[in-house]
């Protein structure tokens, strides 16, 4: 009798252990996600209503056109005029765009007292068409334009090509100083500011 008290105590014991320990593991599996996914969602959230494209971080993939700008110190005033114009997040996006990017030396080129006065919040309109000028809708190497060609830009002008010495000129002007590849398109860094007609 002793023998069957024995068994059936132990078997209860067994049942109690089996049920708090099942009991445990639900309560750990039900809460764990919940508050997962709601500091997910906050975070997400908060991030959506704080910045644009050009806020997203991506440390693995190649520099879009505004990253390459904003890390080169021969850009700072295109950097400084695409800010005031809020175009950070359109030159962001996935274009993708070919960006002729002026230098500082060719913004210096322009007479005295412009770009200050395309910066100020009343030339904002003419400052996004200058701007606009400079960028065309789809990936344009160097090596591939070629005499009398045109191309439509973002703010519906043309840019021309003309050939000096087997090399590019835009509008008659502007020479490509370097070409770089970003994760949006092409970068051609210009020694003049192009200027819509």
């Amino acid at each position: 009798m002793y023998f069957f008290a024995s068994i059936f105590k132990l078997n209860t014991m067994k049942s109690s252990f089996k049920f708090l320990f099942i009991a445990g593991i639900l309560s750990i599996v039900s809460c764990g996600p919940k508050g997962d996914s709601t500091t997910e969602e906050s975070k997400t959230s908060g991030t959506e209503t704080v910045t644009g494209q050009s806020g997203v971080q991506d440390d693995v993939s190649n520099p879009n056109a505004v990253q390459v700008a904003l890390s080169s110190i021969d850009h700072t005033t295109l950097v400084t005029a695409v800010k005031a114009a809020e175009l950070v997040d359109a030159l962001s996006n996935a274009g993708p765009f070919t960006v002729f990017a002026p230098t500082n030396a060719a913004f210096d080129k322009l007479p005295a007292g412009t770009v200050g006065g395309l910066l100020k919040p009343e030339k904002k309109d003419a400052l996004i068409d200058i701007l606009q000028y400079h960028v065309f809708v789809g990936v344009l190497n160097a090596e591939n334009l070629a005499e009398g060609q045109t191309y439509g830009q973002v703010n519906g002008g043309n840019i021309k090509i003309t050939m000096v010495d087997g090399k590019p000129v835009i509008n008659g002007k502007a020479h490509i100083l370097a070409s770089i590849k970003a994760s949006n398109g092409m970068i051609h860094v210009i020694d003049e500011v192009l200027l819509p007609q």
